[in-house]
């Protein structure tokens, strides 16, 4: 299967003060096209700074991160904007939704930096709120919704530009066992039937048991491999 991502010697190291903190010491991999991949690890293992290297969200400092046939690190802040926008969809564990905007309007964000119409739009909103189970709750603010409801509007704002790979960061971190639940059998639907590439940081070996393949990190190194029978 053909890799969507392709790690190679990649090293982040952050400095505080006169310290040198290494983030991921040397990581390389590859994730293919198709997969659906859990990062685990330690608090500090460099699980979360590799997945935001991989959405374009931090920058290596020396190897490569290379997304569909794109070096990543070598975009320019505006062209990495936009790459983002199209081809990475971000979960993130507080749901980050606007609350003064409905279900809808939260959806809509990132198509408003598209040249699509209204209607265009309206037809992408409505489609990805289908998708995750929230047609009939477009128009309700996020106080009037459940945490597992609003994880399900940023998913579904996630999936709005129809992006290559979906990145998640903690998704259930925030959710009660069954509201997680819930939003791990959709990840898996989305990557077994809609044919999603997904990337998930997890703590939680439950969860980790939804992906395909888990990878172990800890003090910035790849330590295990492991293929999963998957769900």
């Amino acid at each position: 299967m053909q890799a969507i991502v392709q790690i190679r010697g990649l090293c982040r190291a952050y400095r505080q003060g006169d310290i040198e903190v290494v983030a991921l010491n040397n990581i390389s991999l590859d994730i293919p096209e198709g997969g659906f991949t859990a990062l685990m690890g330690p608090s500090g293992s460099g699980k979360s700074t590799l997945l935001h290297i991989i959405a374009g969200i931090d920058r290596p400092t020396s190897g490569s991160c290379v997304v569909r046939g794109v070096n990543v690190a070598e975009l320019s802040e505006t062209e990495l904007a936009g790459w983002r926008n199209s081809q990475i969809g971000f979960i993130f564990q507080t749901f980050n939704l606007i609350p003064v905007l409905s279900a809808f309007e939260n959806v809509e964000m990132p198509l408003l930096l598209t040249g699509l119409s209204g209607a265009e739009r309206r037809a992408h909103v409505e489609a990805a709120l289908e998708l995750v189970g929230l047609q009939d709750r477009m128009h309700h603010l996020p106080r009037q919704l459940s945490g597992g409801q609003e994880q399900r509007v940023a998913i579904a704002r996630a999936l709005v530009t129809d992006p290559t790979l979906i990145v998640a960061d903690e998704p259930t971190g925030n959710l009660d066992a069954r509201a997680a639940a819930d939003v791990l059998e959709l990840l898996t639907v989305l990557n077994r039937d809609a044919g999603k590439t997904i990337i998930m940081v997890t703590h939680d070996p439950k969860a980790a048991g939804f992906a395909r393949r888990m990878l172990h990190l800890e003090k910035g190194e790849l330590l295990r491999d492991e293929e999963m029978r998957g769900v």
